[in-house]
């Protein structure tokens, strides 16, 4: 029977790599996985620290169970070059640091102890995507995923391939292809599709031939969607028996049409606009070594907090643990190979195409995954290559369209969907440029072709203005405002798939981009997923049934602004009306913009020199009032934002995403931590340290003491094993301290 252990302790760490660690104990550093090889600070980093190679080992003891088995460590990641020896004797090489591999344990164990030792080597080596020139993010150094041993029988199930046949139909079939591993005789499985609420949906069983086996089901009725507000997930279990034994492997899956069409997306035959944003899979301190539950969270931010409906995988295939939350709360991917502008050579493309293999054949089954990127992002056009990595991919999946991501206009079209980053609103503020200020070119304009085609945006915004948590009001509107205009756009235009942001928070970079601090702050939301001010941007176009928001845009200060005021106050909300109150007597009811913003599902509420005089709110010198902004729905008061004229740090917030952590599975939990006035809004400029002690069995990623910045901070707690209450205590010199409690079980 197959087991599947979490190998994720017990490991032994070094710096460098010595040929006689291959065959010898390690004399290192004891670590857990996921692992990060060298623990960055915040900011002003020399990236090529971790640009070298790095040594693990761990011993596996012998167990009976292994008799006549067939025995792996699976990996999920590690970056970049990984070469695995067992006893001595090598036996796998994987030169790509985002998709899983396997090292085979069987026929090279021992009785006693046996000695695994693996070699990372983090440099950017030019043979290996997406090395090769410069990329503006970091692949940081590590067995960063997790590890498990796998124990089967000599004959198991390998991979599995689930289609579900005309979805739209009452009476759907599914096929699924089965490829074994190893040898046997007599190979037969049993399946079974097991529904979303647990009930069997239908059975079968076939016979394994040659390696594989074809599943069939048919006129399977009564069965929900997959649907982003019903992501309704059915399970293939499957039981191979042989004369080597059994083995089970159950996978999820999803019925549901995927489709991009010249006049814009279809999900199940019906429209929807696509509005989404670009995320990296990277953590501060941590880089990228951070396990399930940060990986899920990210998801939930993106649907939950944000109201997205869609994600790019910026620029790899991320987290298998990403992608099933995905699946479970109905965000749709777009999913690409890694890559960033540059493209290598002939070693280089062949490693490349194989990166499409690896993506599409790991990730074939989730319903989230709507398109595949065989396209290596902002590249020049290659039409040998792509024509290959199209290939691959059709060849691979049948049921999806590819995409391929670039910046220039009139590219050749190989993919099914034509993707582009379009940062034309940014051109405006070139003094070559004579355009206007444009949000988005047509299609037509930028694929230079007559005819219609499928047609996405992938980025927009991000370096083009750059803004931090802390700046100037008026570039925090203007921020918002960018956003606005560009999804405005895509909704107004039916040829336009949708449009994903550049992008989901800041993240670190190297020294080529960013703002010389070693972080690019393009983000909607801080590097601890703080939202700005442009984050509400995205979540106001929800529906109110689901969520209110109601966010203006502003520190509520005369003096922040440029002459003076808070005026014109852009006011990020689902509101019918919002009404401003100001000090005792002034009150001004407003409707959304839709003069400017006539296609977004929910246009801000703009209150200008067109609702208040210029003295009305006072004038320069004279006193500053309290304020009120208030929101309604149908006549009926659903919000309300309290902002005083004389804000003080009254509230050190601390906000954890849980009270527990997972203690066998190296868990994380988020915790913000904001500094309040007394209306309970953040105070921008207060950059106060937080320190921060920990007592109990978790540790503290990265540092002990925090910087307020933008009014906020976070850090994020690892589980370490142990079970029992976990007492945080944070200190500053200005609040008193607030201690918090989680408990690891």
């Amino acid at each position: 029977m197959r087991s599947d252990t979490p190998c994720n302790d017990s490991w032994t760490f070094a710096e460098g790599f010595d040929p006689a660690w291959i065959a010898a104990p390690l004399q290192g550093q004891a670590v857990e996985l996921p692992h990060t090889a060298v623990e960055l600070p915040m900011s002003y980093f020399d990236e090529t620290s971790y640009q070298r190679p790095f040594t693990y080992q761990r011993v596996i003891a012998w167990e009976d169970r292994f008799e006549g088995q067939e025995v792996a460590l699976a990996f999920e990641g590690a970056m970049a070059d990984a070469v695995v020896w067992v006893n001595g004797q090598e036996v796998v090489r994987h030169r790509d640091g985002y998709t899983p591999f396997e090292a085979r344990l069987t026929g090279h164990l021992r009785r006693g102890d046996n000695l695994v030792t693996v070699r990372i080597d983090g440099s950017e080596n030019p043979e290996i995507p997406p090395f090769g020139g410069q990329i503006d993010y970091l692949t940081y150094a590590g067995i960063y995923r997790e590890v498990s041993l796998r124990v089967t029988a000599p004959l198991w199930i390998r991979i599995v391939k689930i289609e579900t046949l005309e979805p739209l139909a009452e009476r759907k079939a599914v096929r699924a292809r089965v490829w074994l591993g190893g040898e046997g005789q007599g190979a037969r499985i049993a399946a079974r599709i097991v529904g979303p609420d647990g009930e069997e949906v239908a059975r079968a069983e076939v016979e394994a031939s040659g390696g594989e086996a074809r599943v069939a089901f048919d006129g399977l009725e009564g069965l929900r969607l997959w649907r982003p507000q019903d992501p309704a997930l059915h399970t293939l279990e499957l039981t191979l028996t042989s004369e080597a034994g059994e083995d089970r492997l159950a996978t999820r899956f999803g019925f549901r049409e995927a489709r991009f069409t010249p006049e814009g997306f279809r999900l199940n035959g019906e429209p929807l606009k696509l509005m989404g944003l670009n995320r990296h899979q990277s953590f501060p301190y941590s880089g990228y070594a951070q396990g399930r539950r940060s990986q899920e969270r990210d998801a939930e931010i993106l649907k939950w907090d944000l109201g997205c409906n869609t994600v790019r995988t910026s620029h790899y295939p991320q987290s298998r643990d990403f992608l099933n939350r995905c699946d479970e709360i109905g965000l749709l991917v777009f999913e690409e190979i890694p890559g960033w502008q540059h493209i290598g050579g002939v070693e280089w493309k062949a490693e490349s195409v194989l990166n499409v293999r690896r993506m599409v054949e790991r990730d074939w089954n989730h319903p989230s995954i709507v398109l595949w990127g065989v396209r290596i992002n902002e590249s020049q056009d290659d039409h040998d290559f792509y024509l290959e990595t199209n290939r691959v991919a059709h060849e691979l999946d049948a049921t999806r369209q590819t995409g391929g991501v670039r910046f220039i206009t009139e590219s050749e079209l190989l993919e099914d969907v034509y993707t582009l980053n379009d940062f034309i609103l940014g051109d405006f503020e070139n003094p070559l440029s004579n355009r206007p200020r444009t949000a988005l070119r047509s299609r037509r304009e930028t694929t230079g072709l007559p005819r219609p085609v499928p047609y996405l945006i992938t980025e927009y915004n991000g370096h083009m203005f750059p803004t931090k948590a802390w700046d100037q009001e008026q570039r925090q509107a203007e921020h918002a405002i960018r956003h606005l205009e560009v999804l405005n756009a895509a909704f107004g235009d039916s040829e336009i798939a949708g449009a994903i942001g550049w992008c989901f928070f800041d993240y670190n970079t190297h020294k080529d981009f960013g703002s010389g601090d070693r972080i690019c702050h393009h983000g909607v939301a801080t590097i601890f997923r703080e939202p700005k001010f442009a984050a509400h941007a995205y979540a106001s176009q929800r529906d109110p049934a689901e969520r209110v928001v109601l966010q203006p845009v502003t520190f509520y200060a005369r003096g922040e602004r440029n002459i003076g005021g808070v005026l014109p106050l852009v006011v990020l909300t689902n509101c019918d009306e919002v009404e401003l109150r100001y000090g005792d007597g002034l009150r001004k009811r407003v409707g959304p913009d839709r003069e400017r913003f006539p296609h977004l599902p929910h246009a801000p509420v703009v209150i200008d020199h067109r609702h208040f005089s210029a003295g009305e709110m006072g004038l320069w010198g004279m006193s500053w009032e309290d304020c009120e902004i208030v929101g309604y729905l149908g006549g009926e008061e659903v919000a309300r934002r309290r902002y005083v004229a004389d804000p003080l740090p009254t509230t050190l917030e601390v906000a954890p995403d849980a009270l527990t952590l997972n203690a066998g599975s190296r868990d994380e939990v988020r915790v913000i931590v904001r500094a309040l006035d007394q209306a309970g809004n953040v105070l921008p400029f207060l950059q106060d340290a937080v320190r921060i002690e920990v007592e109990g069995p978790a540790r503290l990623i990265g540092p002990g003491t925090a910087y307020l910045a933008g009014g906020t901070t976070g850090f994020w707690l690892r589980a370490m094993g142990g079970t029992g209450p976990v007492r945080v205590q944070l200190t500053t010199d200005r609040f008193a301290p607030v201690q918090l409690e989680l408990n690891a079980e």
